[in-house]
């Protein structure tokens, strides 16, 4: 068993990948740096990022992939979910031996699984689309904060920046510690690490533009104004906005 380690990025695994051909890896278990078990059984093979070497694979993969098969792979790589970087290199290893197209070959775990997966990182897309509210601050930055079960920042950028193309905006994952920042011309992803207590009077007076709060209060009063008690249904509101993204919405505070 030869334990493949990667930072932990789409082209590092494509690098992997690549790597485990060129060096006849047969039984193999990839994972991310910080996910590498720290006393290792067996050997160990460490993958240094290639982009030549990740383009190769993603032309291959072009070849004999569908874009929309394509983009199941990279959404399921996207979940994080355990051993999901295992899964992506039988179901690479099944479509390149394979000669006919093998994508809705269900029978096959892999790929059903592949498919089950990408389609639960679509769905949280959908949702992020949604329930992501920015707010403004005193420099003219509209921020919003998300915490994902996956992901979904590389998915979510092109949506937000064809809508909000005319102003500057921060969407930042308080999970993974990273954002997607757009200047007004492109989305960039950056790096940061907020400590502040965003909940707290005195920082959020510091922070947000004079007229944040006006805009929060009628938004909220919106919401509760278009609220009909009588037809409350506390479990349908809850399967199409699930709790955990509350903490971050306007209208829930």
């Amino acid at each position: 068993m030869t334990t493949v380690i990667y930072d932990g990025s789409w082209q590092g695994f494509l690098t992997a990948v690549f790597e485990v051909y060129e060096y006849r890896l047969a039984d193999t278990v990839i994972c991310g740096e910080k996910f590498a078990p720290a006393n290792l059984f067996g050997a160990s093979h460490k993958v240094f990022t290639d982009e030549a070497k990740a383009v190769r694979v993603w032309d291959r993969l072009r070849q004999k992939l569908t874009p929309g098969a394509y983009r199941q792979l990279y959404d399921s790589f996207l979940s994080e979910d355990k051993g999901v970087e295992d899964v992506l290199m039988r179901y690479i290893r099944y479509s390149l031996a394979s000669k006919v197209a093998m994508e809705n070959d269900f029978s096959h775990p892999d790929i059903l699984q592949v498919k089950q997966v990408s389609r639960k990182v679509h769905r949280e897309k959908h949702r992020m689309e949604a329930f992501v509210r920015f707010q403004l601050t005193k420099d003219q930055l509209y921020y919003a904060i998300v915490q994902p079960d996956h992901n979904v920042l590389p998915l979510i950028a092109r949506h937000f920046k064809a809508r909000y193309a005319d102003q500057r905006w921060l969407i930042y994952d308080a999970t993974r510690k990273y954002g997607i920042y757009y200047d007004l011309e492109k989305v960039e992803e950056v790096q940061l690490n907020f400590t502040a207590d965003l909940q707290n009077e005195f920082t959020v007076s510091e922070i947000y533009d004079e007229h944040e709060s006006l805009y929060q209060h009628l938004w909220q009063q919106y919401f509760k104004s278009v609220n009909i008690a009588a037809r409350k249904n506390t479990k349908l509101h809850i399967q199409h906005m699930p709790k955990r993204y509350w903490k971050y919405l306007v209208e829930k505070k």
